[in-house]
């Protein structure tokens, strides 16, 4: 920590500030990022889940940054093969999840332990279009 700063903050106390956190800072506040374009961005999405951010921004007339924004930490979403995927499973997804991975290990166990029927290569005899 360096000299100035602590001489700094012994000015603030003396001038009658309480704590050491930023203060509200005075210019425009955030107009884009509202509840309205957040519930346009996710009807949007939920609509067809390969729209670009770049499309999304054109279409609601509201800049790139903030659909960014609204997408990502807002609603929580990321991209997955193209598509926006919500982050947080819910608890039937997980549920799901479990369901289905209990099922495919019942049906290895019940393999007899000679792995899943499922053909890793094949052989095929190459003969002539004559049938030799």
């Amino acid at each position: 920590m360096s000299r100035s700063r602590v001489y700094q903050w012994c000015t603030w106390f003396g001038e009658g500030r309480t704590s050491l956190g930023d203060e509200p800072k005075s210019g425009r506040p955030k107009t884009s990022t509202n509840e309205e374009n957040t519930t346009r961005v996710d009807e949007l999405i939920r609509c067809d889940r390969r729209m670009k951010i770049r499309e999304i921004a054109l279409k609601l007339e509201i800049p790139k940054s903030t659909v960014h924004e609204i997408v990502h930490d807002t609603l929580g979403y990321r991209k997955v093969s193209a598509r926006w995927v919500p982050k947080m499973l819910t608890e039937d997804h997980k549920l799901q999840r479990v369901e289905i991975s209990q099922h495919l290990l019942q049906r290895c166990q019940q393999d007899n332990g000679d792995g899943p029927n499922v053909p890793t290569s094949s052989w095929f005899g190459l003969g002539n279009a004559n049938g030799d």
